[in-house]
């Protein structure tokens, strides 16, 4: 695996990572605080901060009072992908990137650089834009699950649903394909990562099923080949 920065992926991406985090590291440097105006803008675009307990827990918590655990994950999914895919069509326009996988790469390491978390991609990895697109990879650090840990809070389901929904945001606008991503494993219900899946929409289902089957059977998820996950 070769390891940068701001994402660890495998040997074969790290030419086209490289070249993401060189431009996105440029990117952060433009940071410009004006208090006086209530802003902070990078490179001309405004920007806001906010802590993470506030949104991973303290407004999780508040939308399940009102819609229940279901339909907070589904509302916290679709928010997150709705910015994932504004984000990266207008980082793709800023930039002039045009090609699939430059712009999949981007994504990482940007998730990295504004605190949402660092991108562990594995080999079972095997972007393509078509129905076989396939994704696995870890959050480390997932600013969702962090927050319950240091809280001193335990949850009884995967909650890291904004980060899903953020990745697969960007890579659907990456690809020009419908991509949808699961969290498989939670640190904030006491697994070891916060590991997810991201596939075609018409194959979700079926990869979630094998790989589940490939889990339950002692297979480690960092193991695993894009065959391992075929269809």
């Amino acid at each position: 695996m070769a390891e940068f920065k701001a994402a660890k992926v495998p040997p074969e991406m790290a030419p086209i990572f490289l070249k993401s985090e060189e431009i996105i590291n440029e990117f952060f440097k433009k940071i410009v605080h004006q208090p006086e105006k209530g802003r902070i803008d990078i490179d001309g675009d405004r920007y806001m901060w906010v802590r993470a307990t506030s949104l991973a827990v303290s407004f999780r918590h508040t939308l399940e009072d009102v819609y229940g655990d279901k339909g907070t994950d589904q509302i916290m999914y679709k928010f997150g992908k709705a910015v994932g895919l504004q984000e990266a069509k207008e980082f793709h326009k800023k930039f002039g990137i045009k090609d699939p996988l430059e712009k999949l790469s981007a994504g990482p390491v940007y998730f990295s650089y504004s605190g949402w978390a660092f991108v562990d991609i594995l080999p079972a990895s095997a972007p393509s834009p078509d129905e076989n697109y396939l994704l696995v990879y870890h959050h480390p650090g997932s600013f969702e699950a962090e927050p319950f840990l240091k809280k001193g809070e335990k949850s009884n389901r995967n909650i890291c649903h904004i980060n899903a929904g953020y990745s697969a945001g960007w890579c659907e606008e990456s690809f020009g394909v419908p991509l949808e991503a699961r969290e498989i494993t939670c640190k904030a219900k006491g697994d070891d990562k916060c590991t997810f899946i991201m596939c075609h929409r018409n194959t979700i289902l079926k990869r979630l099923e094998i790989l589940h089957d490939l889990l339950s059977k002692g297979k480690k998820v960092e193991e695993l080949t894009p065959g391992d996950l075929a269809i």
